[in-house]
């Protein structure tokens, strides 16, 4: 499998990134924001995290306009797989290749910890190898990570299958750190090909580190 991971002034878990889908024996290219292509070979880009123009206007705001995302956008309209992570998906919200927006943390401070996730909706490729219901512990480490949308879009999120993942505690019950609406951890797009979290699955690859919970997450993109 061939993964492209964007770098924009600002990104810093692109190597974090590249390790963890080398750690899953693929093949990782980087591929800087002023490029306007995406390599042909490729099988999933992920939009990595970071601090993106050092989050200046909005979180992902100035990123959005970068050469490379007018790639992502083409690539994603004809079916690619695309995977933003924290400021990622930051970015693929300013984009609008997911619907909603992000706010500033409800306490105002930037959050870094362990936080256990639930698996709403295992019908898509990135958490087919993870069950229903099944907790997962995955650093978050953010300032911008309250997801926001309105309630017609949030509904619609739900009847489309479209909410993959909410924060809870260790027993599965609802737990927000960061005042996400319904508590959502991460979505997809209708088409389930676009998917963005803010948890760090990239950062979940190691018992040692903490969790391994990440490994069965990336996974799911492995052919």
């Amino acid at each position: 499998m061939n993964v492209t991971v964007l770098q924009f002034p600002g990104t810093n878990c692109e190597f974090d990134t590249k390790y963890a889908f080398e750690h899953l024996e693929q093949r990782v290219t980087i591929v800087w924001h002023e490029e306007e292509m995406i390599p042909a070979n490729t099988d999933l880009v992920v939009v990595p995290g970071g601090f993106s123009y050092g989050d200046y206007l909005r979180s992902g705001a100035i990123a959005r306009f970068s050469p490379i995302m007018k790639a992502v956008k083409s690539y994603a309209d004809n079916g690619g797989y695309v995977l933003g992570i924290c400021n990622g998906f930051q970015i693929l919200l300013e984009s609008h290749l997911l619907p909603g927006a992000m706010k500033r943390n409800e306490n105002l401070h930037f959050i870094s910890k362990h936080q256990y996730l639930k698996v709403e909706n295992n019908d898509n490729r990135f958490l087919r190898k993870c069950e229903v219901g099944e907790r997962l512990n995955i650093p978050i480490a953010h300032a911008e990570g309250n997801y926001f949308i309105e309630e017609d879009g949030l509904k619609a999120l739900y009847d489309n299958g479209q909410v993959l993942l909410t924060y809870c505690d260790r027993e599965g019950n609802p737990e927000n750190p960061n005042g996400s609406v319904a508590n959502i951890a991460g979505i997809c797009n209708k088409e389930k090909n676009v998917f963005g979290l803010m948890p760090h699955p990239e950062r979940a690859m190691e018992t040692i580190l903490g969790s391994a919970d990440g490994i069965r997450m990336l996974e799911g993109f492995l052919s």
